[in-house]
C-alpha cells in the first residue's frame, strides 16, 4: 500500500481542514449548481465553490443572484464565490455572501471566494474577475476592504497568471494578496488573453509555492483532466491543493479517481456506462428534488448527454436526452442506455475538456 509521505501536511483554509493534498470544485456557471455540487463532494472532492455571483445582483437585491448563494449540509465545506468590480459594491456582497445562510436559506458559506480569474468578455470586459489582472492596485485594494469587512470569515482569491503574455505579473501579485490577509489563492495557469486556449503554465504556479515569502496554501488550476495528470501537478509542482474545473463536467468521478490514485498509488479502472447511467440518475434526482420537474429537467439536459460522451452510435439517444421533458421518458431512456451500452467503458480523458 503506499504510504502518505510526512512531508505532505493537511491544508487548511483558516480554521477548514481540507486533508492531505486536496483536490476542490472550481466555479463554473451554469455547471456548478446544488446537485452537481453534492456529486463532486460525494465523488471526493473537498470543497466546492458555487457558481459566479454579481456583487452588483446581490447590492441590487436580485432574488435570482440571492439563490445562487443557497447551499446544502451535504455540500460543506463549500465557498460562495463572488466577483465585481465596484469596490464597495463589493464589499457590501462580500458581507451578504458570509451571511448567505441568513439570506438564502442552506448552509451558508464557510469561505467567500473572490473571482479575479473568469476570462469571459462580459465579465472581463467591465474591469470584473479577470479584467482586474490589468488593475492589480485596485484588486489588492478590494481584497484587503473585503479580508477587513470579514474578520470571522475565511476570504480566498482566485485568479490567473496575468493579462497577457507580456504581464504576467502572478509572483508578485501572489506576495500582495497574501499580505493584505486572504488564507488561500487559487491560480489558474493561463493569462486572459488566453481564455483557455494552450496548455495552462503550470511553472508560475510552482514559482509561488517556491517563494520563501508565500505561507498560505497554493491551489493551482488548469489541464487537470486524470488522476495521472494531477499526481503529476502535485509531485512537480508543490503545490497544497488542485481545483479542477471543466473535467469535472459529465465525469463528477474524476475527483473519485485522482483521490484513490493519490491515497493508494493506484488508478481505478474505468466506470462502466451502467455506473454512469446510475450516477446520472442520481443527479438527475436532485436537480428534480431541488428545482422542480420543470427546471429540473431543462438545467440537466447540458449534463446527460456528457456522461456518455464517447459512446458509439449514441446520437439518436443524446438528442432523446437533452430534448424530453417528461422526467419518466428521461429515465426509461437513461435505462435504455444501461441495457444498450452498459458493460462498456469509453476513455474519458480529453471528451469532457480541460
Amino acid at each position: 500500500m503506499f504510504q502518505k509521505s510526512a512531508i505532505f501536511a493537511a491544508m487548511k483554509v483558516g480554521n477548514i481542514d481540507l486533508g492531505y493534498r486536496p483536490v476542490t470544485l472550481a466555479p463554473m456557471e451554469d455547471v456548478t449548481d446544488a446537485s452537481f455540487r453534492i456529486l463532486c463532494r460525494e465523488a471526493g472532492a473537498a470543497m466546492v465553490t458555487t457558481e459566479f455571483v454579481s456583487s452588483d445582483g446581490l447590492v441590487r437585491d436580485v432574488q435570482k443572484t440571492i439563490a445562487k448563494m443557497h447551499t446544502l449540509e451535504e455540500e460543506a465545506p463549500v465557498a460562495v464565490q463572488i466577483y465585481g468590480s465596484i469596490p464597495e459594491a463589493m464589499v457590501n456582497a462580500a458581507r451578504m455572501a458570509a451571511n448567505a445562510k441568513e439570506l438564502a436559506g442552506g448552509h451558508g458559506a464557510d469561505i467567500v471566494d473572490i473571482n479575479f480569474g473568469c476570462p469571459v468578455s462580459k465579465i472581463a470586459g467591465r474591469g470584473a474577475g479577470s479584467g482586474m489582472m490589468r488593475e492589480p492596485d485596485k484588486m489588492v485594494a478590494i481584497t484587503r476592504a473585503i479580508v477587513e469587512a470579514l474578520p470571522d470569515k475565511p476570504v480566498t482569491v482566485k485568479t490567473r497568471l496575468g493579462w497577457d503574455e507580456g504581464s504576467k505579473i502572478i509572483v508578485e501579485l501572489a506576495e500582495r494578496l497574501q499580505d493584505v490577509g486572504i488564507s488561500a489563492l487559487t491560480i489558474h495557469g493561463r493569462t486572459r488573453c488566453q481564455m483557455y486556449k494552450g496548455e495552462a503554465d503550470w511553472t508560475l504556479i510552482g514559482a509561488v509555492k517556491e517563494n520563501p515569502r508565500m505561507h498560505i496554501p497554493i491551489i493551482g488550476n488548469g489541464d487537470i483532466n486524470s488522476a495521472a495528470r494531477a499526481k503529476e501537478m502535485f509531485d512537480r509542482y508543490g503545490v497544497d491543493g488542485i481545483m479542477v474545473g471543466r473535467a469535472s463536467f459529465g465525469h463528477p468521478w474524476i475527483f473519485s479517481e485522482i483521490r484513490h490514485l493519490l491515497d493508494t498509488g493506484e488508478e481505478l479502472p474505468p466506470m462502466s456506462v451502467r455506473d454512469r447511467v446510475a450516477l446520472a440518475k442520481r443527479h438527475f434526482q436532485l436537480s428534480l428534488d431541488l428545482k422542480g420537474p420543470v427546471t429540473g429537467v431543462y438545467e440537466m439536459r447540458r449534463h446527460l448527454s456528457c456522461y456518455f460522451k464517447g459512446l458509439r452510435d449514441f446520437k439518436d439517444t443524446r438528442i432523446k436526452l437533452v430534448t424530453s421533458k417528461d422526467p419518466a421518458e428521461i429515465l426509461s431512456t437513461l435505462d435504455y442506455v444501461a441495457r444498450r451500452w452498459g458493460d462498456e467503458s469509453p476513455a474519458v480523458e480529453g471528451v469532457y475538456g480541460i
